[in-house]
Formats: structure tokens, C-alpha cells, sequence
């Protein structure tokens, strides 16, 4: 049975969709249907947490009109992971973030991992992730290669240089065993860089776009045959009651009635 997983690139930009697609669509399995996406009505930018918000808000109504159009698991398109869980709790397929599952496919590569993120304040945020996933005692440093995702579009192979040059600095610093690309966009620049016969690193390099889509396609499978199912009973719960399933609707069609206007102000 195939499966439709949908990318979200959480931005008010169609700027990052190709890339995504040309670098990712090629190690989808051969009956995944994958579709990349992006969101209108929000920031195109989310470097800093005040636009996030509004790209959370609006990625909850693209992750829930996912559902209702079919699709058999999300991905939230950014490894801080933006929406990923207030999204299960508003739908019952499969929502993956690409750092938490990164983090979670690390064993398969290595006992321990040294994240290479965009900047200084991104890397404070993946700080903050590792610990809330759980990962302290497995990653064991974070730099950075000063670069935002907004010029990494531009300029792809110097990114991947960057990640060449970094990786293996970062690696000889740490002693880690593995590297996580803490940006999707850093991982589809370095994977392009592969793609066009550059030299693999001499250890992993794990790439969170690649992560993701396979445990989408995994959770998506299991899903289907109805091996996977959100629980209810604590933190992905849903409204019990009418006066809270009330709020949540009147929460989306606000939502809804507003995004004309959002799509005017970005």
C-alpha cells in the first residue's frame, strides 16, 4: 500500500520547497508519495521566536487540512521541531519533527553526537530540545556555521563547505561518535553536495530531513495497518467535553476567518 507523507516547510516562502524536494524525494521508498509543501498567511522567517509563533498557528491548520486531504503522516519541516506537539494533539496521523527524530534514530549510528546547528540562537533552542527529548548524556557539544537559512538558499555549496570544514572540527573537539545537522536546510544543502559527488564525511553525518521522512514513512505504514495510535490519556489529550471541543473549533475558524488578512500583511 503506498503512503502520502506531506513536508511542511513551516515559512510564508515557497523559497526552500525545490531543494527539499531535490534532495529528499530520491530516498523516499518506492511507493511514497511525497509532497512538499510551505504555508501562506505567516512569516517567511523564523530565526527569532516571535514569528515562530504566528508559523506555529498557521502550521497547525496546514497539519490538520493534511489530515483531512489524506495524508498518512506531517513533517514539520524545521528542526526546532515548530507545532509538533500541539499537532498530535489535534490529529491522529503521524506528526514528526526532524530533530526529535534525529535524536531518535542516533543509536542506529552512534552512541553519541555532536550537533552542528545554523547560529548562536538557534543552537540555544536545540539546547533546550535535547533536554526536553531526553538526549543530555548523548550529545556531547554544539556548534555552529554562522549561516541563516534565508542566504543558505543562495548559496548551497558554501554551506556545504561550511558543514565539511565544522563537522570535522566539531567531531576532533567532542569525541563524538556521529554529527546531527540541527537545520533542515543545512542537511538538504550538504545532501545536495553529495548528490553532486562530493566526498562523505569519514563518519555520520545524520541529515534530519532524512530522519524524518523515514520514520514518517515507518509510522505511516504501521498507521495503515493500525499498529500506531496516539494516546489521549495525558499530554496528547483531547477535549472530553463540549465547552472544550467548543473552544477548540471557535479556535480554528478564527483562525481560518483571519488568514486573508495575514496573507495581505506577509
Amino acid at each position: 500500500m503506498s503512503r502520502r507523507i506531506n513536508f511542511i516547510n513551516p515559512f510564508g516562502t515557497t523559497a526552500y520547497d525545490e531543494l527539499i524536494q531535490e534532495t529528499l524525494a530520491h530516498y523516499a521508498m518506492p511507493d511514497t508519495v511525497l509532497e512538499v509543501t510551505h504555508l501562506e498567511g505567516c512569516p517567511a522567517d523564523m530565526d527569532y521566536f516571535y514569528p515562530k509563533h504566528i508559523v506555529e498557528a498557521a502550521l497547525f491548520e496546514a497539519v490538520k487540512k493534511a489530515e483531512e486531504d489524506g495524508f498518512d503522516a506531517v513533517i514539520s519541516g524545521c528542526c526546532y521541531d515548530p507545532g509538533v506537539m500541539v499537532s498530535r494533539e489535534l490529529v491522529d496521523i503521524p506528526v514528526i519533527g526532524p530533530f526529535e527524530a534525529s535524536l531518535n534514530m542516533l543509536s542506529f549510528y552512534g552512541r553519541t553526537a555532536v550537533i552542528v546547528a545554523d547560529h548562536v540562537k538557534a543552537g540555544a533552542q536545540m539546547k533546550d530540545n535535547v533536554k526536553l527529548y531526553g538526549a543530555s548524556d548523548r550529545i556531547l557539544g554544539l556548534d555552529v556555521i554562522d549561516w541563516y537559512v534565508k542566504d543558505m538558499v543562495l548559496d548551497t555549496a558554501s554551506v556545504a563547505c561550511d558543514v565539511v570544514e565544522q563537522t570535522a572540527k566539531s567531531i576532533a573537539r567532542t569525541g563524538a561518535e556521529a554529527v546531527i545537522l540541527n537545520c533542515t536546510i543545512i542537511a538538504a544543502s550538504y545532501q545536495k553536495y553529495l548528490m553532486d559527488g562530493g566526498e562523505p564525511a569519514p563518519f555520520p553525518i545524520l541529515n534530519p530531513n532524512l530522519m524524518a521522512l523515514s520514520m514518517a514513512e515507518t509510522l505511516a505504514n504501521l498507521h495503515q495497518k493500525g499498529g500506531y495510535r496516539v494516546s489521549r490519556l495525558g499530554y496528547y489529550g483531547q477535549p472530553k467535553d463540549a465547552h472544550f471541543e467548543t473552544v477548540t473549533q471557535q479556535t480554528r475558524r478564527a483562525w481560518q476567518a483571519a488568514k486573508g488578512a495575514l496573507q495581505e500583511s506577509f
